[in-house]
């Protein structure tokens, strides 16, 4: 993973707001479309549950997966844009 996409994920944990205001928008619902896709969200909510602990590993996994298709670059590239103004 590269170092923007480690940043998206720290920012997102130290700030709720950011959290909230990401899903609220459109690129934040195709983020989770391609996080949520393969198993209905099983993998987001371990992800999601460990990252509450401390761990982001898992989170950091599935970002990296969600990076390895264009739409899913182009869309944290966004997503990095937008959280970063």
């Amino acid at each position: 993973m590269d170092e923007k996409t480690r940043r998206l994920i720290e920012t997102l944990r130290t700030n709720p707001a950011s959290v909230q205001a990401l899903f609220r928008s459109q690129d934040g619902q195709n983020l989770l479309r391609l996080l949520t896709q393969d198993d209905r969200g099983a993998a987001l909510q371990r992800a999601a549950q460990t990252a509450a602990r401390g761990d982001t590993s898992e989170m950091v996994q599935l970002v990296s997966q969600v990076m390895n298709s264009p739409e899913g670059a182009e869309l944290i590239s966004r997503i990095n844009q937008t959280i970063k103004n």
